[in-house]
């Protein structure tokens, strides 16, 4: 599959999640080895564990991308990671931070972005990039957001950030 997207022009690999299993970390170990001249990501919860892994994975990338990630809706901070605001901020700029010393291309996700409260969504944004991250990813992970209004979401944060 990889030699077809780099066939196709594709300009990053997002290449597995190397701590979900053996299979995923040997997946970007290839990928790195087989394609040099290509960009490849790991991708990475904002922990500690899953970066390293990330890290260990991207080894051989001559172009290696960390992909972090955590949810920042209330709905899943509440119920699904049980934890406050200003520890998933935390948590994702020391993710970020952490990927950093590891390569200099870190992006972040904030995971089901179009639910978050927009206020907190544009704290966690600017925080994510001024702790080093050089891509901003905004998902509507379970699609609730209309195209117009995702639009709207991505033009307002990207207003944000301007040229960071």
């Amino acid at each position: 599959m990889a030699g077809h997207l780099v066939d196709l022009g594709v300009d990053i690999l997002e290449a597995g999640f190397p701590i979900a299993s053996e299979g995923d970390f040997e997946s970007v170990d290839a990928v790195s080895k087989q394609y040099p001249w290509v960009q490849v990501a790991a991708l990475a919860r904002c922990c500690t564990l899953d970066i390293e892994r990330a890290a260990r994975a991207l080894h051989y990338a001559k172009r290696p991308r960390i992909h972090t990630f955590i949810a920042t809706s209330d709905i899943h901070l509440k119920y699904k990671l049980r934890r406050s605001r200003q520890q998933v901020l935390d948590d994702a700029c020391a993710a970020v931070a952490l990927a950093r010393n590891y390569t200099d291309d870190v992006e972040f996700s904030a995971e089901d972005a179009t639910r978050t409260d927009l206020e907190y969504l544009q704290q966690v944004c600017k925080e994510v990039v001024e702790a080093g991250a050089r891509t901003v990813n905004l998902p509507d992970t379970v699609g609730y957001s209309v195209p117009e209004e995702y639009a709207e979401l991505i033009g307002h944060i990207v207003g944000v950030l301007g040229d960071r």
